[in-house]
């Protein structure tokens, strides 16, 4: 499938760039640098929607990720074994204007904007694979599966990091939320330091705002728990047989 950017329409165009405006300005209070400098180096603007393409050759430079196009939520196997191969699926539609707030499944704002540009990080796409292929070795196993879901909602889409001793947003499910850029960091919501092991047991809802986040220090961090992970995943897998 390709992204048939004539396709676009006005609405098209203006729901993008209402969007990336005022998460841009929401953002600047709150969004991690590592972030920015990923949103920076990708090249993303308000008056144009990305063109996969191009985004694909600044990838390409960068980490040998690319983008590829899917209609919609894929199943699990298949989006792990996109991964596995470096490739990131996205969708080419966009939200219309009155439902700018609440989508039931990522339209191509969150996957661009809030995805791609932790994808210039060298350390995320090694994270990323490393979770991909954990995926594929255990994935007819229904407990390691649930694990491995887990494990990516609070690593990729809900999390916090700690830069230069400031508390800050990078998980691509806040990011692409105007109202969870506000309550993550907010006294409503609890936030722990990274816990491999409470994420692991840890139920989640993708309907509402998070009760709890975990924090980093760093995306090398989030690579270096992939051997303690993929330990744990295998004993796991071994009380199930």
């Amino acid at each position: 499938m390709q992204q048939e950017y004539e396709r676009y329409e006005a609405e098209d165009f203006e729901v993008w760039q209402l969007l990336y405006i005022r998460e841009v300005q929401q953002l600047q209070k709150s969004a991690s640098a590592t972030y920015f400098e990923g949103l920076k180096t990708i090249n993303f603007r308000a008056d144009e929607i990305p063109r996969f393409k191009k985004v694909n050759e600044k990838l390409q430079s960068l980490t040998q990720w690319e983008l590829v196009v899917v209609t919609g939520l894929i199943p699990d196997r298949t989006f792990f074994e996109l991964l596995s191969h470096q490739k990131f699926p996205t969708t080419t539609w966009l939200r219309k204007k009155l439902s700018l707030d609440y989508l039931k499944e990522p339209d191509m704002f969150h996957d661009e904007f809030a995805h791609v540009p932790s994808l210039s990080d060298a350390f995320f796409v090694k994270f990323l694979l490393g979770l991909s292929q954990l995926g594929l070795t255990y994935f007819n196993n229904a407990a390691v599966a649930e694990v491995l879901t887990r494990i990516y909602w609070f690593t990729v889409e809900s999390i916090l990091i700690r830069e230069q001793g400031q508390l800050e947003i990078y998980g691509a499910g806040i990011v692409s939320s105007l109202g969870e850029t506000v309550h993550c960091l907010s006294e409503e919501a609890t936030r722990f330091e990274f816990d491999l092991e409470r994420i692991m047991h840890l139920d989640f809802r993708k309907d509402v705002f998070q009760e709890i986040y975990f924090i980093i220090s760093s995306y090398e961090q989030l690579y270096d728990v992939i051997p303690a992970l993929t330990r744990k995943m295998y004993l796991l897998f071994e009380k199930g047989n």
